[in-house]
């Protein structure tokens, strides 16, 4: 379980992750490579940004993202954060295959030349006791900073640090988190409802997020508290994950960048060749209005 404020990790969840790889490519995997003439359906990338995947939970978003990594290819694929919820599995066991396919396909783009950072998160950060290895052709850093092709250099950060109620009353978070899938499972209802009824997908937790005004306040800070890190250390600006809530603007005069996240928004940061950032809504490029939670 724990030892202070040190989280241990799940030996099922190590054990699951361990086994990925030997299981083979898995049915209807991607030969895209990042040293390889990429398909006519494949879009190449410099660099390509994901963060809070939650696998181990149903709220993950996992056909979506599979759909998403056979569909792109790029130099450098950065996982930044809560991409495994040790969290959730500790409470309860769910691991589908369709989230053993996720790891085997990030691995198997490893072994083909994408360089594969995993910055953990709060909820995966069993893996901070591991930083600077490399595991499966995966590189683990605390945080790590990326130059884009125009010369602009980027923090690289989950941003669980400057979230204050992760960081002082672990507690809360933990509360915080229960409370979130519970309405994750309201919106599920709730929605079903509305699509009967001709409706379009609303967000619950999206209305709660950023429209009561505590929390646009949190987010706010957030981001503020992020752009004076960035700028702290001399750097251009930050890209970062941890609130589910994707952006892409200038602020202060430093970029600030959060991937999103894909349990709702289905969302990545990409660099092009030309390095130029974008933000990519999955979800919507692929037509589907209303995620759900999986099965």
């Amino acid at each position: 379980m724990t030892e202070g404020n040190r989280w241990e990790p799940d030996p099922r969840a190590m054990a699951a992750l361990a086994s990925v790889d030997a299981l083979g490519p898995g049915p209807g995997a991607s030969g895209a490579t990042a040293g390889a003439a990429p398909e006519p359906d494949i879009r190449r990338y410099r660099s390509i940004w994901i963060s809070d995947v939650h696998l181990g939970t149903r709220g993950c978003q996992a056909d979506l993202l599979l759909d998403f990594l056979h569909h792109t290819d790029a130099e450098r694929l950065y996982l930044v954060g809560d991409i495994i919820d040790a969290w959730a599995m500790r409470k309860s066991w769910y691991w589908p295959e369709r989230h053993n396919e996720v790891i085997r396909l990030i691995l198997r783009k490893a072994r083909n030349g994408t360089r594969v950072v995993y910055i953990p998160g709060n909820h995966d950060e069993f893996f901070r006791e591991y930083v600077h290895l490399n595991l499966g052709g995966v590189t683990l850093l605390e945080d790590t900073v990326h130059v884009t092709r125009d010369g602009r250099r980027l923090l690289v950060i989950h941003g669980d640090a400057y979230d204050g109620v992760v960081t002082y009353a672990k507690w809360l978070a933990h509360l915080g988190d229960r409370a979130y899938h519970v309405a994750l499972r309201m919106n599920t209802l709730f929605n079903t409802a509305r699509r009967k009824l001709g409706y379009p997908y609303w967000s619950l937790s999206a209305f709660l997020k950023h429209k009561v005004k505590n929390a646009v306040g949190f987010i706010t800070n957030f981001e503020t508290a992020l752009l004076a890190e960035a700028r702290e250390r001399g750097l251009d600006g930050v890209v970062c994950g941890h609130i589910h809530h994707a952006e892409l603007r200038e602020a202060e005069g430093l970029l600030y960048a959060n991937d999103g996240d894909w349990v709702e928004s289905c969302t990545a940061l990409v660099e092009t060749e030309a390095g130029e950032l974008e933000l990519l809504r999955w979800a919507e490029e692929r037509g589907v209005a209303f995620p759900g939670l999986a099965g």
